[in-house]
C-alpha cells in the first residue's frame, strides 16, 4: 500500500522532514553530480529531490503511482506530473537517461516487474538511483515518517534484486544517521550524528541508496503482457430511457 500525498506532503513541510531532505539530497549529490542536458525521471515522491537537478537536464518529470495520488510540479510553472501505475510507464522504449526512485520502491507491488519497466524505458547506458528505507536503521521501525511503511531492504537484497532485474550496481551512498525526533534537542545534534554515523555505524543508517545502470550485454525476452490493470468507470451514463406510444 502506497503513502498517501497528503502526508508525504506533510512530512517534508515538517522541521524533521526538511532535515531529511538535506539528508538524502547531500548523499544523493555524492552520487549524481549534474545531467547536462539528460532526460530525468522522478518516481514515487521525488519532488523534495528534483529541484536540485531540474536545472540542468533537458526535460525532468514526476511520475506518482495512483495508489500514492499526485500534485502539480514545479510550482509556478507548467505541470511535469503524471499520475501512472509503476508497472505500466506511459513511455516509448530507451526514452529516459536517468530515473531517480524515491518512496516507490517499498510501496511497489511487484518490485521485479517495476524495475524491468524501468529497465524498457531507460536508455542504453541509462542510470537508475533507489533511495529505500534500510531494514536495520531505526527510521524503518517509527512509523511517524514515510520510511517507516513499506517494504526496508538490506543493501544484499537491493543489489540482488537490481542484478535479477539486469541492471549493473554501482555506486552507493548512506543517509539519515540521526534519530527520527521531534525534539528540537536532538535535530540540533543532526549534523553530528550523520558526520558521526558514515564514519562508525554506516549499516544502520535510515536510507540506503544504490546507483545502477542498465545492462545491454544479457538481453532480457520481450513478451506482449496483458495489462492487469482493470478500469471501472465512476460514472456510467445511460441515458434517460424513452417509451414508444402504446408500449
Amino acid at each position: 500500500m502506497h503513502a498517501d500525498i497528503v502526508d508525504l506532503r506533510q512530512f517534508y513541510h515538517s522541521e524533521l522532514g526538511r532535515l531529511a531532505e538535506q539528508s538524502i539530497a547531500m548523499a544523493l549529490s555524492s552520487i549524481w553530480a549534474r545531467m547536462p542536458e539528460e532526460r530525468l525521471v522522478g518516481l514515487g515522491y521525488a519532488v523534495p529531490y528534483l529541484d536540485r537537478f531540474r536545472a540542468d537536464t533537458e526535460r525532468t518529470f514526476a511520475f506518482m503511482p495512483a495508489g500514492q495520488g499526485a500534485v502539480n510540479w514545479p510550482l509556478g510553472s507548467a505541470s511535469s506530473t503524471a499520475l501512472i501505475f509503476d508497472e505500466e510507464l506511459p513511455l516509448p522504449d530507451s526514452s529516459i537517461d536517468r530515473v531517480l526512485m524515491v518512496h516507490s520502491l517499498e510501496f511497489a507491488e511487484s518490485p521485479r516487474e517495476t524495475l524491468k519497466e524501468l529497465w524498457r524505458v531507460l536508455a542504453p547506458g541509462g542510470r537508475l538511483v533507489i533511495a529505500v528505507p534500510n531494514r536495520r536503521g531505526v527510521w524503518a521501525r517509527m512509523e511517524h515518517t514515510p520510511f517507516g511503511s513499506g517494504r526496508p531492504y538490506s543493501r544484499g537484497q537491493l543489489t540482488s534484486l537490481l542484478r535479477e532485474t539486469n541492471f549493473t550496481p554501482g555506486a552507493t551512498a548512506e543517509a539519515l544517521f540521526f534519530p527520527p525526533s521531534k525534539l528540537r534537542t536532538i535535530l540540533s545534534l543532526r549534523r553530528a550524528f550523520e558526520r558521526v554515523g558514515r564514519t562508525l555505524w554506516p549499516a544502520f543508517s535510515g536510507v540506503i541508496i544504490v546507483e545502477a545502470q542498465k545492462r545491454l550485454y544479457q538481453g532480457l525476452p520481450v513478451a506482449v503482457r496483458a495489462s492487469r490493470r482493470v478500469f471501472v468507470p465512476v460514472l456510467a451514463p445511460r441515458g434517460i430511457p424513452t417509451t414508444r406510444d402504446g408500449a
